[in-house]
C-alpha cells in the first residue's frame, strides 16, 4: 500500500522534478558502485603489489623498509633467478603446461560429445542420468577423497601424471550444462538437413555441432587452466614424487625449505601467478563472452 502511493505521490510531481529525483537517486548508485569497486581492488592488488616490491628487494632492505616503499632497483632479479632455480619452477612450469594441455582437450572432447547425446537424443534413464550429475555437482568433493584415492592407487597411476589428468578430465560437470545451454541454441534443423544429405550422427557432431560449440570449448578452457595452475591439493596428493612437481607444489616445496628468505619466497610467489594471471587478462574478453552467450538462448 506504501509503495502504491509512493507511486502516486511521484506520478503526481511535476517532470523536472522526478528528472532531479532520478538524476540524484543514479548518482548515489554510481558512487556506492565505484566506492565498493575501489575497496575491492586496493584489498585484491595491494597484498600482490607488496609481494611485487618484495621480491626486488634484499633481505636487509626488506626488514629496513616499509613494506610499501619502492625497492631501491628494479633490475635487482637475484631472487626470481635463485627462486627459478632452487624452487625448480621451470620442471614445475613444464609439467602445469603439460596437466593444463591434456585436461583442456580431455574435457573439451568427453564434454561436447556427452552434451551433444543429452540434448539431442531422447532415451531411457536421460533424466536419471542428468540428475545424477547434479548430485555430483552438490555432493562436496573432499566427502568422496578416500574412495576416489583408493580408486586411482588401484589402477595404479597413483603418482603419476595419470591420477589428475582422470581427476580433471572426469569431474568438471559444469562444463556439460554449460555445452548444452550453448546446444539450445544451435537449431536442429541444420541436424536434420545434414541427415537429409546422408551424414551419420559422428560426422553432424564433427562438422556442424562442435565448431558451434568453439565458443564455449575457449571459455572453458581458460577457465579450466587457470583452475588446474591454481590447484594444489590434488597436485600434492597424486603427485608426491619431485619430479612430477607443478608451480603450486613447487612453490609448496620452495616455502618449507627457504621460509627465512622472504625476498626470495615473494620472487617465487610471483613466478607462480604471472601464467595464472597473464593467461587470464589476455583472454578475459572471450571469458565474458563465451559465458554471456550460453547464458541467453537464441
Amino acid at each position: 500500500m506504501e509503495r502504491a502511493l509512493s507511486l502516486e505521490q511521484m506520478r503526481k510531481q511535476p517532470l523536472p522534478s522526478r528528472t532531479r529525483s532520478m538524476g540524484k537517486q543514479r548518482i548515489v548508485a554510481n558512487i556506492v558502485y565505484y566506492v565498493l569497486f575501489t575497496l575491492m581492488a586496493i584489498l585484491i592488488f595491494v597484498p600482490i603489489l607488496l609481494v611485487v616490491f618484495g621480491s626486488f628487494k634484499t633481505n636487509l632492505e626488506l626488514a629496513e623498509t616499509s613494506p610499501f616503499s619502492l625497492p631501491k632497483s628494479f633490475l635487482h632479479i637475484d631472487n626470481y633467478v635463485g627462486a627459478l632455480k632452487e624452487g625448480n619452477m621451470i620442471r614445475g612450469l613444464g609439467n602445469s603446461f603439460l596437466l593444463v594441455v591434456l585436461s583442456m582437450l580431455g574435457n573439451m572432447l568427453l564434454g561436447t560429445m556427452t552434451a551433444f547425446v543429452l540434448n539431442r537424443f531422447q532415451f531411457r534413464m536421460k533424466k536419471w542420468i542428468l540428475l545424477l550429475f547434479m548430485m555430483s555437482m552438490i555432493i562436496p568433493a573432499y566427502t568422496t577423497e578416500i574412495a576416489r584415492f583408493q580408486l586411482l592407487h588401484t589402477l595404479g597411476v597413483y603418482n603419476t601424471l595419470g591420477a589428475p589428468l582422470l581427476i580433471y578430465v572426469g569431474t568438471d560437470i559444469m562444463q556439460i550444462y554449460i555445452y548444452m545451454q550453448f546446444l539450445e541454441k544451435i537449431s536442429v534443423q541444420l541436424d536434420e538437413s545434414a541427415m537429409l544429405d546422408g551424414a551419420s550422427y559422428a560426422r553432424i557432431f564433427r562438422s556442424i555441432i562442435f565448431p558451434l560449440l568453439l565458443p564455449a570449448t575457449a571459455t572453458l578452457a581458460i577457465l579450466k587452466s587457470v583452475t588446474i595452475m591454481n590447484d594444489i591439493f590434488v597436485q600434492q596428493l597424486y603427485m608426491p614424487d619431485k619430479k612430477l612437481a607443478t608451480l603450486a607444489t613447487s612453490l609448496t616445496a620452495f616455502v618449507s625449505t627457504r621460509s627465512s628468505d622472504l625476498s626470495m619466497l615473494c620472487a617465487g610467489i610471483i613466478i607462480v601467478l604471472l601464467p595464472s594471471a597473464i593467461f587470464y587478462i589476455v583472454f578475459q574478453r572471450y571469458i565474458f563472452k563465451g559465458l554471456m552467450d550460453g547464458a541467453v538462448k537464441g
